[in-house]
C-alpha cells in the first residue's frame, strides 16, 4: 500500500505541476502583450525602413494597447540587428522589420550568425515600394534618355551611392548597372540618410533607392528625379516617368518590408501580431502616410505569414543570383 501511495502521490503532483505550468503557459498567451514590445529596425535612423518601421510600430501599439519601441539596430547589412532578435525569447516582445537584406545577406555573409527562415517566424508582409534613381540636383543629363548616354560615356568618372553592400540601394545600383551596361564607382554608405544628404550636398552623383526616402526630397527640390524603376508612373510623382516608360527592360524593382518573430513564438501571440498588422496595413490613414512616400501598404490577405514565407523563399531563390553573378561577398 506504501509504494501504491508514493505512486500516486507522484502521479498526481505532477499532473498538478503541468496543469498549472499549461494554465500559465495560457494566462500568458491570453494577456499578450502586457508589456512594451520593441521593432528592431536594422538600419540607421533617417532612411526609408526607418520611416515605415516607424509608422507600423505607431499603428499597431493602437490595435494591441502596447507601447512598441523603435530599436535601431545598424550594421552588416542589417544583419546585426537580425541577430539580435533571432538570439531573443520567443515571446513576441521583440520583433524585426527587414526588407530584401534578410535574402541577400544568405549570400553576402558566409558566417551568418542565423538562418532567415529557419530562425524567425514570419508575422506578413508590410509594404512593396519601386526604387526610384536621383542624381545631385546639378548632374548635367536632362532626361532619363540623356541620363543612359551620359553614363555611357562618363562612367569612370561618375559615383554611384548605396546604403551600404546588400542593401536594396545597392541592389538596384548593381541591376542599373547590369542592365545598362556600365560600370560606376560605387561609393558604400552607413545607410540611406547618409547618403542622401551627401547627394544634396553634391559629395556623389547618383543613388537608386526607395522612395519612401527619397520622394520627399524630390518634392522639396532637393535632388533631381530621373525615373522610377518601376513599369508605371508613381501616383506621388506623376510627371516622374517609370523606367518602363523609357524603354528599358530588367530594371523594375520593389522593396518590401516583412515583420517577423523569433522561431518558436507561441502560435496564439503570432496570431494576435498577424491581426494587428492586417488592421494597420488596412487603416486608411496608414495607408494615406505610405502613398505620401511613394509606397504601396500590401493587401491584408499579403499580410499574412504564409504569404511572407513564399515572399521571402522567391527572393532568395531571385535576388541571391545577381549577388553571386557580381561577386559580391561582405565576409
Amino acid at each position: 500500500m506504501r509504494i501504491s501511495y508514493h505512486v500516486h502521490s507522484f502521479l498526481l503532483s505532477t499532473f498538478l505541476a503541468v496543469a498549472y505550468f499549461a494554465s500559465c503557459i495560457s494566462v500568458n498567451a491570453q494577456e499578450f502583450p502586457n508589456k512594451p514590445i520593441t521593432m528592431v529596425m536594422p538600419y540607421a535612423p533617417g532612411g526609408p525602413g526607418d520611416a515605415i518601421t516607424r509608422l507600423f510600430a505607431g499603428s499597431m501599439q493602437k490595435i494591441l494597447g502596447q507601447q512598441i519601441n523603435v530599436d535601431n539596430t545598424s550594421g552588416a547589412s542589417g544583419s546585426i540587428g537580425t541577430a539580435k532578435v533571432a538570439r531573443s525569447k520567443p515571446d513576441g516582445y521583440t520583433l524585426l522589420m527587414i526588407h530584401v537584406s534578410h535574402a541577400t545577406n544568405m549570400a553576402m555573409y558566409k558566417n551568418l550568425s542565423y538562418h532567415p527562415v529557419d530562425d524567425f517566424e514570419p508575422i506578413g508582409l508590410a509594404t512593396n515600394g519601386p526604387m526610384i534613381i536621383v542624381a545631385r540636383n546639378d548632374f548635367p543629363p536632362k532626361d532619363i534618355n540623356d541620363f543612359i548616354s551620359y553614363l555611357k560615356s562618363h562612367q569612370s568618372t561618375i559615383s554611384l551611392a548605396n546604403a551600404g553592400v546588400g542593401s536594396a540601394s545597392h541592389l538596384c545600383g548593381l541591376m542599373m548597372m547590369n542592365v545598362l551596361g556600365v560600370k560606376l564607382n560605387e561609393i558604400p554608405y552607413k545607410g540611406t540618410g547618409p547618403a542622401l544628404i551627401d547627394l544634396m550636398g553634391g559629395q556623389v552623383d547618383l543613388l537608386c533607392d526607395q522612395t519612401s526616402g527619397t520622394v520627399p526630397s524630390i518634392k522639396a527640390g532637393k535632388i533631381k528625379v530621373y525615373a522610377a524603376a518601376n513599369k508605371n508612373r508613381l501616383p506621388s510623382l506623376p510627371n516622374t516617368p517609370s523606367i518602363t516608360e523609357a524603354g528599358i527592360k530588367g530594371l523594375e524593382i520593389n522593396i518590401s518590408f516583412g515583420l517577423y518573430a523569433p522561431k518558436g513564438t507561441p502560435k496564439s501571440v503570432m496570431e494576435k501580431l498577424t491581426s494587428a498588422l492586417q488592421q494597420s496595413v488596412a487603416d486608411p490613414e496608414v495607408r494615406k502616410r505610405l502613398d505620401s512616400m511613394g509606397i504601396s501598404a500590401v493587401s491584408v490577405e499579403q499580410a499574412t505569414p504564409s504569404y511572407l514565407r513564399a515572399h521571402l523563399k522567391n527572393e532568395i531563390e531571385t535576388l541571391n543570383v545577381l549577388l553571386i553573378k557580381a561577386d559580391i561577398q561582405a565576409n
